[in-house]
């Protein structure tokens, strides 16, 4: 194989980071990757990824790609036709003029910026969540925090990994979309710019807002070019040739559109691991809502995207307390087939669980307006409580939030979801995870037979999009032509009892809500 042919999307996420190497000769089909687990930590109360880990991880991911494509090609890989980088969207990372790190890196699962969000959402007339950087930034402001005058640049995960190897301060229009508001033109809204420089002009500062920005590029952008500090940071061997094109760097939700072809207007997905967040293609501005951000396709086309902090991490927990339940009685159960097991064994409870509840809230929720979390599961003493309806009842918390949210874009702004396309962890096992997500949209889902890919894959895609934009071609166009033209997929649709089922356990589920901010208060 030609390497030169290929293209990289590397994406570090919230469990796990991930390199997919695509084939662009032959179907875009991805034929190596490389990964590492990683896991974010509380530190003084704050959701990070301490920066050390975060540069062995990427190396170690790296490793663990070249030796895939050594025992599957006899080579060791040097070079790549393009490589693109992704990461978590928001979060904040502050550097000063020699790139300095200036506070921890404040993930998106933090929910420590309520004052600042609510107040930038008055200003500007235009919603500001507690994950966006502008949120974090002006939060830091209000506390009087003392390395904020010393701020020179300010950017996402992915914009200062791609900082890291090119020397490039930039951002995809998608990731900048979710740092600060863009305007019709893919660039920062210069009218918000003005109006919070001068919110804080009395703070003597010494920077504008716009100084310390990454530069907005939109997808099929040159972004830079891999340099010789930069080749030796990822591959320490040295075998890796410097002077590879980067696509700009985007965030998880704009390579989650890009890996599910969800980058046209009225099209939408759903990504489910650890978050999860809903992102429809939207034709016109929708009002503002504190449930709904609005962003952009890597493309800059506007979209509605409903997130929620928590997804499946409570899940995840309790598999592994089943796990440790097998390995005590003598069981030899793999993680894989357990999660196939118990996620299976959901589909044979009651279509409302039989009376039980939980809430999977291990961060705070900005959905449902809460700064704390406290996981907690409950049930009346006359329920069906049963494995299946227990297993079901947490898969089904893991979608409460999200319906939540977009109820208020199909109910209040009437935007029609005919479709999702799926991926994450979620969808893992065939037909459960779509099931489910069907009954709580009451609408089909599809899964693709890339979707395992995910991010990672998106981003490989949009490096590949940067190669090919020369040909005139719109990303839509590309994707719709060249890449999923013959991709499979398949869709399931939930029956009617799926559906009235989940809308009465969701009904349970927001009227006990004071029971989830109780837990809070007293736990």
């Amino acid at each position: 194989m030609d390497f030169r042919n290929t293209v990289l999307g590397i994406e570090l996420g919230s469990t796990r980071i991930k390199a997919v190497l695509v084939d662009t000769e032959n179907g875009y089909i991805p034929v190596a990757q490389g990964s590492r687990e990683w896991e974010n930590k509380l530190i003084n109360g704050v959701w990070t990824y301490p920066t050390e880990e975060i540069h062995e991880g990427l190396r170690a991911c790296y490793a663990d790609l070249k030796r895939d494509v050594k025992e599957k090609f006899g080579k060791t890989l040097t070079e790549v036709g393009a490589i693109g980088i992704s990461g978590m969207m928001h979060g904040y990372l502050p550097f000063d003029r020699s790139m300095k790190q200036l506070a921890g890196f404040r993930t998106w699962r933090n929910t420590m910026t309520k004052e600042a969000a609510e107040e930038l959402t008055a200003l500007f007339g235009f919603n500001i969540p507690q994950r966006w950087s502008i949120a974090h930034l002006y939060q830091a402001i209000l506390r009087g925090e003392k390395h904020v005058k010393d701020i020179a640049f300010l950017t996402t995960l992915s914009g200062y990994v791609h900082y890291m190897l090119t020397g490039r301060k930039a951002l995809g229009a998608g990731e900048a979309s979710g740092m600060f508001p863009l305007g019709k033109d893919s660039r920062y809204d210069g009218a918000m710019l003005s109006e919070f420089d001068a919110l804080v002009s009395q703070k003597s500062l010494g920077w504008k807002l716009a100084d310390i920005l990454p530069e907005v590029l939109p997808a099929g952008e040159s972004a830079g070019y891999l340099t010789e500090s930069g080749a030796l940071f990822l591959d320490p061997d040295g075998d890796l040739t410097p002077g590879i094109p980067f696509a700009p760097p985007e965030g998880d939700a704009g390579t989650g559109m890009t890996a599910t072809n969800s980058v046209r207007v009225h099209t939408g997905n759903v990504s489910a691991g650890t978050s999860d967040f809903a992102m429809i293609v939207v034709d016109r501005p929708l009002g503002v809502h504190r449930e709904i951000d609005m962003v952009t396709t890597p493309d800059g086309k506007p979209v509605a995207m409903v997130h929620c902090n928590n997804c499946t991490s409570d899940i995840n927990a309790w598999i592994n307390l089943f796990g440790e339940f097998a390995s005590a009685a003598g069981f030899d159960v793999s993680k894989n087939d357990l999660y196939t097991l118990l996620f299976k064994k959901a589909l044979e409870g009651d279509p409302d669980c039989g009376g039980l509840l939980s809430f999977n809230y291990f961060s705070g929720e900005g959905v449902t307006d809460f700064d704390e979390d406290r996981p907690a599961f409950a049930r009346m003493q006359n329920c069906s409580f049963t494995l299946a309806n227990f297993m079901r009842t947490h898969l089904l918390s893991a979608l409460a939030t999200l319906k939540i949210g977009l109820d208020i874009l199909t109910g209040e702004e009437n935007v029609l979801i005919n479709r999702l396309y799926g991926h994450g962890g979620f969808f893992k096992t065939p037909g459960v995870g779509q099931r489910l997500m069907s009954a709580a949209v009451a609408a089909p889902v599809s899964v693709m037979e890339t979707a395992g890919e995910g991010g990672p894959y998106g981003m490989a895609l949009l490096a590949a999009y940067m190669l090919r934009k020369k040909c005139g071609l719109t990303l839509e166009d590309f994707l719709d032509g060249e890449v999923f033209s013959g991709v499979e997929s398949s869709t399931v649709t939930a029956d009617e009892k799926d559906v009235e089922g989940f809308s009465a356990f969701l009904s349970r589920y927001k009227k006990a809500l004071p029971f989830e901010r109780t837990a809070i208060e007293v736990l």
